[in-house]
């Protein structure tokens, strides 16, 4: 099987701004390759565009646009999971042989139709993640005897880490009463409990071993991946204080790459409201049940910034399709050393974690210098 590497990435600001999606998708790829001169576009086999936009054909629409005629053009959909998993088939079309380079692009536009899933009519009028969010909190907080102020500093770190990255939507820091004086949504959500969907895109270029020592003289490598998806509906899931799919990920991915958490030096986690993050440290296995919070208040008093340097979803806003190549793209720069005022000291291996509906599917990578 061949080795697959992260050559190149490009990236825009996450804004409030109102573009169509081709342009969207077009900004970050042109910033990939106007940073990345020795990519030969026609070397490119394959062009991926991570989306839950409803415009048609956009991989082909974006390859004409960077003037690429790749064998292989299509879109991947699968909500906030979007990117990891377009970066996963990327992964696979060069394992296996068919490709040698990839491009992968990820954009949404901030009013994407991708945040409610009309499918589940069980859920009646309750679609909108806000929801499922308020069930997680309600339960996590019930089951382990954790505070709102508690939660609360989940928001309170990747607001003040999201000042160290222009790409980031938030230009603000909170304090936990800042937060716990926001609008209630609902009874255990405030608005700052909340990551923002935005308009933004990031992209970012696969390749195999051999192309990787011609483009590239800081190759980062995936070396492991982990995926499980429970269901559609959340209510299918264990329990509404765990995330049972990212358990399952995370397991997958460590052993593919023959690491434990433990080796694991800066991590991206899918903050998509504040409870998320908590239990998605305790998924992973870097905190036990329960106590997930408590890392985060330790992390943001020690200034530690291994957890969601760039600010997370909370921090950053979540444009579906682009955050979990954005969350990569700041892995790869971590491990290159590249990150400037938001660097980890000496991270050699980094791990992604992007989950999409109430942690109904999870999608782990690990990479590595």
């Amino acid at each position: 099987m061949n080795k697959v590497g992260i050559a190149a990435y490009g990236i825009t600001p996450f804004t409030k701004e109102d573009k169509k999606i081709e342009t969207v998708l077009f900004e970050s790829a042109k910033n990939l390759f106007e940073n990345n001169l020795n990519i030969q576009k026609d070397e490119i086999d394959a062009v991926l565009v991570s989306t839950n936009n409803n415009s048609k054909y956009l991989a082909p629409v974006l390859s004409e646009t960077l003037e690429i005629q790749p064998k292989t053009a299509h879109s991947i959909e699968n909500l906030c999971n979007s990117g990891t998993n377009s970066i996963v088939s990327a992964y696979s079309y060069i394992a296996s042989g068919l490709a040698d380079m990839v491009l992968v692009s990820g954009a949404e536009r901030y009013d994407s139709p991708g945040q409610i899933l009309e499918w589940d009519n069980s859920r009646g009028e309750f679609k909108h993640p806000i929801f499922w969010a308020s069930i997680f909190t309600s339960s996590y907080k019930r089951k382990f005897s954790v505070t709102d102020e508690e939660l609360a500093m989940v928001s309170v770190k990747n607001h003040k880490q999201a000042q160290n990255n222009p790409n980031a939507l938030s230009k603000k820091m909170y304090s936990v009463q800042d937060v716990i004086n926001s609008k209630k949504i609902t009874k255990d959500i405030r608005l700052l409990d909340c990551s923002r969907s935005c308009t933004g895109s990031a992209s970012i270029i696969l390749a195999s071993e051999n192309i990787m020592k011609k483009i590239t003289e800081q190759p980062i490598w995936i070396s492991g991946i982990g995926q499980k998806t429970i269901s559609a509906g959340f209510t299918k899931n264990e329990s509404f204080y765990s995330m049972e799919s990212t358990k399952t990920a995370t397991h997958a991915a460590l052993q593919m790459a023959d690491k434990k958490i433990q080796d694991v030096d800066v991590a991206e986690v899918h903050d998509a409201f504040s409870v998320c993050e908590p239990m998605a440290l305790e998924a992973l296995g870097l905190s036990n049940p329960g106590k997930g919070s408590m890392l985060v208040k330790e992390l943001y008093e020690t200034n530690n910034l291994k957890i969601n340097p760039r600010g997370g979803l909370i921090g950053c806003g979540h444009p579906l399709g682009a955050t979990g190549i954005a969350q990569t793209i700041e892995i790869t720069q971590q491990l290159q050393h590249n990150a400037k005022n938001r660097q980890v000291e000496n991270a050699n291996v980094g791990l992604v974690h992007n989950m999409s509906a109430a942690a109904t599917s999870s999608t782990i990578l690990v990479l590595e210098k």
